[in-house]
């Protein structure tokens, strides 16, 4: 069952008749899947894509290897590169984008640690993104930025 928060969040996309989607690496699927949930969900939300393994995003979203090297799979730059490639490919008023650590073996560091996660949206025409520093068990990591991800999308799109 989803939370309030995306309830909310996807009766004001509906009621403001704007398209959502999705292009997820950290939390594997689970953000549209929180959305689909949702009864009248069918009317905004397009899709998603998972892009996990680095490879797939540079292959299907087309983030240049460089930008991957320098700064990894798991950062804000490469976030927001996976938020204007899926725009490429799904042409949503609201797309969300989210790379992160939810288990140590990845690009952890004492800067960027287990829980990190990074979120980027494109909204219409204005670009938005936060980093934030969860705890808990993976899926509760992931089900807190779903409701953190609901509460951007409502503050973004009030005024549209």
């Amino acid at each position: 069952m989803a939370s309030a928060s995306i309830e909310e969040c996807t009766r004001l996309l509906v009621e403001k008749k704007l398209s959502l989607a999705f292009v997820e690496s950290a939390s594997g699927g689970i953000l549209c899947g929180e959305f689909a949930l949702v009864p009248g969900s069918g009317k905004v939300l397009l899709g998603g894509l998972v892009t996990y393994d680095g490879d797939l995003k540079k292959q299907l979203l087309d983030i240049p290897d460089e930008l991957i090297e320098k700064y990894t799979p798991e950062s804000a730059e490469v976030t927001e590169a996976m938020a204007e490639g899926l725009k490429r490919m799904i042409p949503a008023d609201v797309i969300i984008a989210n790379t992160g650590l939810l288990t140590p073996g990845g690009s952890e560091t004492p800067e960027k640690p287990v829980g990190t996660i990074f979120i980027h949206a494109l909204i219409k025409h204005k670009s938005v993104s936060f980093r934030k520093v969860y705890s808990g068990s993976p899926g509760e990591m992931v089900l807190k930025n779903a409701d953190d991800v609901a509460c951007l999308i409502i503050e973004e799109i009030g005024d549209i």
